[in-house]
């Protein structure tokens, strides 16, 4: 592939890195492993400017180019996931119960890749602020960091990242211009009844069968409530209920998640399960409280951004290695809270077949890390070049 030459040098100092990032997972906001690793490379490469301690454990890097100009940003997160992994690799997690199941160590190996290239060359005007985040996994990491004023403080105008893609050909770029991912959103419903003896249901009210009850009708949000042509996903995904098989329990707890691109069909979900979680609980004469939680906003990429981004993909992997309206997907992404501020896109890079992403098989491809570090490079050098 035509990465960057520097870059291609960079390839087994880079897998050193990432195999070390994937034996030191780490959840959520608490990384304090992971971000000293990335603080003393980013230092070893010499970056004008290391501030660190946004959103507990996160950082921005910059490097200046030659001359005065605008501030890009790239993004690399960095926590891992709370799963036990399976993959057997002698490098794998140190960590019981953690492991980097989703290739953020790759992501953030990517991005130093980058780094050391940019503070090596600085063949670009103004600067690169190099945003390395926790929590994707968890609490919204970019949305703190947001929230924190990295934008403003560091004069970001526009912001990129990549994830990578476990099934897309090894190198490859797939992207589109507008919404590109889902806004997530989480219930959970807490079912009040009467238990009693399993054979005298009569003087019980039953949680269980108004549990299943609530689940069936939430389906019908879907199938009867919302226009085919908008997308729309609920999922019940637990139910939690009773301890032996003779006894009707007190309570259920219901838990799930609704995936949704238009605001206006969220509204109608949120009016819905509420209209249904009371009648259920109603007709069956339990009680129901219902929790729903706002969650990650949709991954919305801004269309000339993506535009340029695709042109600087072609440009490391070719023009049939380039997918520029792959379409949609319901997954979400917490970069989207950094793409409502300012314009930019999101990118996945193939790491071909593997297991995939999320599950205890997972495992970086170390291949694609030049690849991803060029693109990064390229897009710095093409949006502020020396003689723009």
């Amino acid at each position: 592939m035509p990465v960057v030459n520097r870059i291609a040098d960079y390839a087994e100092e880079m897998k050193a890195w990432r195999r070390h990032l994937h034996q030191i997972p780490e959840l959520a906001l608490d990384l304090p492993k992971t971000a000293a690793f990335v603080a003393a490379r980013l230092r070893e490469f010499g970056v004008d400017e290391l501030h660190e301690g946004i959103a507990q454990t996160g950082m921005v890097a910059i490097i200046n180019g030659q001359g005065e100009g605008p501030t890009i940003g790239l993004r690399a997160d960095m926590d891992a996931l709370p799963i036990p992994e399976e993959t057997g690799v002698e490098y794998a997690s140190g960590h019981a119960g953690n492991m980097h199941a989703c290739g953020h160590d790759g992501h953030t190996t990517m991005l130093l890749g980058a780094a050391k290239y940019l503070a090596e060359t600085r063949n670009f005007q103004g600067r690169v602020a190099l945003i390395f985040q926790p929590a994707e996994e968890a609490i919204g990491g970019a949305r703190i960091m947001v929230e924190e004023g990295i934008m403003e403080r560091f004069d970001i105008g526009e912001v990129y990242a990549l994830h990578n893609a476990p099934g897309l050909p090894e190198g490859h770029f797939l992207t589109t211009p507008g919404a590109l991912m889902a806004a997530v959103d989480t219930f959970h419903i807490h079912v009040q009844g009467l238990g009693g003896h399993g054979a005298m249901p009569h003087e019980t009210r039953d949680p269980v069968m108004a549990a299943c009850g609530m689940a069936q009708a939430i389906q019908t949000i879907v199938s009867r409530n919302h226009h085919t042509l908008e997308d729309l996903v609920v999922s019940v995904t637990q139910i939690h209920t009773g301890t032996v098989d003779n006894v009707i329990p007190d309570t259920a707890y219901i838990n799930g998640t609704v995936r949704t691109f238009n605001p206006e069909v969220q509204k109608m979900v949120m009016r819905r399960m509420k209209e249904i979680v009371a009648g259920q609980a109603a007709s069956y004469g339990v009680e129901a409280e219902l929790g729903y939680e706002v969650g990650y906003p949709a991954t919305f990429n801004d269309a000339e951004k993506t535009g340029f981004a695709v042109e600087v993909a072609k440009e490391i992997s070719g023009d049939t290695n380039v997918q520029a309206d792959g379409g949609r997907e319901m997954g979400a992404e917490d970069f989207a809270y950094m793409l409502q501020v300012r314009p930019g896109s999101y990118l996945f890079l193939g790491q071909g077949n593997s297991a995939g992403l999320h599950h205890p098989k997972y495992d970086f491809n170390d291949e694609i890390a030049p690849v991803g570090a060029s693109f990064f490079a390229r897009l710095v050098e093409r949006a502020q070049p020396l003689n723009g």
